[in-house]
């Protein structure tokens, strides 16, 4: 047992749950130990995370003094393994659908599939693009200088891959129930193939960010096709890599709690190795605040170091603050709110130190906001997401924190905490450091770029 127990099991970072998890926090190393292995660069176990992400307190509280030794050495460690430089990316976020019927309790982006429906009656505010409306999204983004399409999407039940898994699908009884199809035909709009929008979205020289294990599992449902196979035909329409969402809590007890109609853990992880063994990069999440304790956080982190050591396609480490208002799990009372601002600095930068071997650790100034998004800059983050122009994921869960971030904003916030602005390709191997004297700034990375603001790209359009 630690010198200073973390919280008791079935008792989380936002109140009482009522959930007796087999995995808690509590272990045999000390903190004291623990932060010792993390300055001088050792890898740490499980056991250690915990101690530094609970600071080894004999309560609920995180001791503000440990927390603070524990930001300094992953800044540190960041300073080290990145330098001072905080990217960004110029990127769309067309989000295809928000037909689902998954029924995630942490997810207030979906409408029920059924509400789609060309019979339906029932309300709703959300909305399914054909192939052409997401190409006309994109060639126009494209003009503003853009060049990361990131795409992530409800799971239609008229989705197939192609042409050939829509047969399959049709040939099964009672398909809605056994395989989760529906013909397109029975919908007002139809969503397409996913490769006909895979490569509807491949405008020009754009990246094509698109594809979460989640829907890699949907293009093969019904089928003994590998997720290598599946891969590979979305890398051919069009895909560059593949965002590493749907992870949530890599632990199969509480994705029973909060996702119980996702893939498992394995599940994620396998799509992952698909993905990656096709060419593709990946990046990978952690979405945490909500019913999980900080072992399952730790054990999370195991499984994508683990992933990245095997594979090492792994681009970057995005955590994401669950944003808790308007989603079921708030609303049926099954939490009480999010995670807390010191949470939220500890996970970055546990993060930073347990992920030796992932360079990249995100900020996101939606799930944040930009002075929480700036502080975490400096316990382990040195990305700071893009300049999305539409989010709507968030938004529909209560998010407060907009849908554009021009490059001038990053340029006067980040020379504002004395950290140099840099634009990134998606895959960060390309990279073009910003001059704060240097405005009015826009993208350059881009096909389509000439180093306009993007605002005033579109206003010339107009």
């Amino acid at each position: 047992m630690s010198d200073a127990p973390a919280p008791d099991a079935g008792v989380g970072p936002t109140g009482p749950r009522a959930f007796e998890f087999e995995h808690v926090p509590e272990t045999d190393q000390s903190f004291e130990n623990a932060l010792a292995k993390a300055r001088s660069g050792e890898r740490l176990t499980v056991d250690d995370g915990v101690e530094l992400l609970t600071t080894g307190t004999e309560n609920r509280e995180i001791d503000r003094e440990r927390k603070e030794l524990v930001l300094e050495a992953a800044n540190r460690r960041r300073a080290d393994v990145v330098g001072e430089d905080v990217t960004f990316v110029a990127n769309l976020n067309n989000n295809v659908t928000t037909a689902c019927n998954t029924g995630c309790l942490f997810c207030n982006f979906k409408n029920s599939s059924h509400a789609f429906e060309t019979e339906s009656e029932i309300d709703h505010a959300g909305f399914t693009k054909t192939p052409a409306e997401s190409r006309a999204v994109v060639e126009d983004a494209l003009d503003m200088g853009i060049y990361e399409v990131t795409s992530v999407s409800g799971l239609h039940p008229g989705f197939a891959l192609d042409d050939e898994h829509h047969e399959i699908l049709r040939g099964y009884d009672d398909a809605a129930r056994t395989v989760n199809y529906k013909p397109p035909e029975r919908y007002e709009t139809d969503p397409g193939t996913y490769l006909e929008q895979m490569d509807a979205m491949s405008v020009g020289d754009v990246h094509l960010h698109s594809m979460t294990p989640e829907e890699a599992y949907h293009a093969r449902r019904g089928t003994d096709w590998s997720y290598e196979s599946v891969y590979r035909k979305l890398r051919d329409a069009g895909l560059d890599s593949a965002p590493g969402t749907a992870a949530e809590i890599l632990v199969d007890e509480v994705r029973d709690v909060i996702c119980p109609g996702k893939i498992d853990s394995q599940g994620w992880v396998d799509a992952m190795e698909g993905a990656i063994s096709v060419g593709l990069d990946v990046t990978a999440t952690i979405m945490y605040g909500h019913v999980e304790n900080e072992m399952h956080r730790v054990m999370h982190l195991k499984e994508v170091r683990d992933l990245q050591d095997r594979t090492g396609g792994i681009t970057e480490f995005v955590p994401l603050s669950f944003v808790h208002q308007q989603t079921p799990l708030y609303e049926r009372g099954v939490v009480t709110g999010g995670a807390t601002d010191a949470e939220d600095e500890l996970l970055i930068a546990v993060s930073r130190l347990f992920l030796d071997n992932v360079d990249n650790v995100q900020s996101s100034w939606v799930k944040y906001g930009n002075a929480k998004g700036l502080k975490l800059l400096n316990c382990g983050a040195n990305d700071f997401m893009g300049t999305i122009l539409s989010e709507e994921i968030t938004k529909r869960a209560g998010g407060e924190y907009g849908e554009f971030r021009s490059f001038d904003d990053y340029v006067e916030m980040l020379s504002a905490i004395g950290r140099p602005p840099v634009e990134r390709s998606t895959d960060y191997r390309t990279t073009r450091r910003l001059d704060p004297d240097d405005g009015p700034h826009g993208p350059m990375l881009g096909p389509r770029a000439d180093g306009t603001p993007m605002l005033d790209q579109q206003e010339q359009k107009q």
